[in-house]
């Protein structure tokens, strides 16, 4: 038996709302125009349909995944494109909404500050895989850019998190109401001196 088809996979149907003072924190924003305000909860709407979010059982551990496909950041990143602005706006749209579902089920997120990635053990590894959420090869993180993988129940928050030396939060230097996506950090893209 493979370690993936000894773990379990629930399904939890949750239609988290745009939660506007939410968001406009997150975003650090003060106000939205109207037109930006619409556009915004017409993808809301668009990609409630899209939205994955699993509890996987491995042995006694569970975890809680929320991701978006893969349609989303191509979105995403054909809006930036054509604007900053807008680009920013709906990532961090897409950011806000596999968060806001995570926090409907572990509410103790939002007073954490933190989802905390857990280790990624074979198993874990291996029932993401099944469900078309990989790790990226060689790493902790996801290959998903709009997507979180967290103990579920709430076991605690940055302190035990698998990725704290690589987060500034995590190590206290840098006190942020915005959410770092691992990978996508400063600089990140840059060549790296060999």
């Amino acid at each position: 038996m493979s370690e993936a088809s000894s773990a379990g996979v629930k399904e939890h149907a949750i239609q988290p709302y745009f939660d506007m003072e939410g968001f406009l924190v997150m975003s650090q924003e003060t106000r939205l125009g109207g037109a930006v305000f619409e556009r915004l909860v017409e993808l809301w709407g668009k990609w409630l349909s899209q939205l994955k979010v699993r509890e996987i059982t491995t042995g006694k551990i569970s975890y809680l995944a929320v991701w978006l496909p893969e349609e989303v950041e191509l979105e995403v990143d054909e809006a930036w494109g054509k604007s900053a602005s807008d680009g920013f706006m709906i990532n961090n749209l897409a950011q806000f909404m596999c968060m806001s579902a995570v926090q409907m089920l572990l509410p103790q997120v939002e007073d954490a500050g933190c989802a905390p990635s857990p280790r990624p053990t074979e198993a874990l590894r291996a029932v993401l895989s099944e469900l078309g959420l990989e790790y990226r090869p060689g790493a902790s993180v996801l290959s998903r850019r709009y997507a979180v993988v967290t103990h579920f129940p709430f076991r605690g928050g940055c302190e035990i998190c698998h990725l704290q030396d690589q987060c500034p939060k995590g190590q206290g230097q840098a006190e942020s109401s915005s959410i770092l996506l691992p990978g996508h950090e400063r600089g990140a893209d840059e060549e790296k001196p060999q």
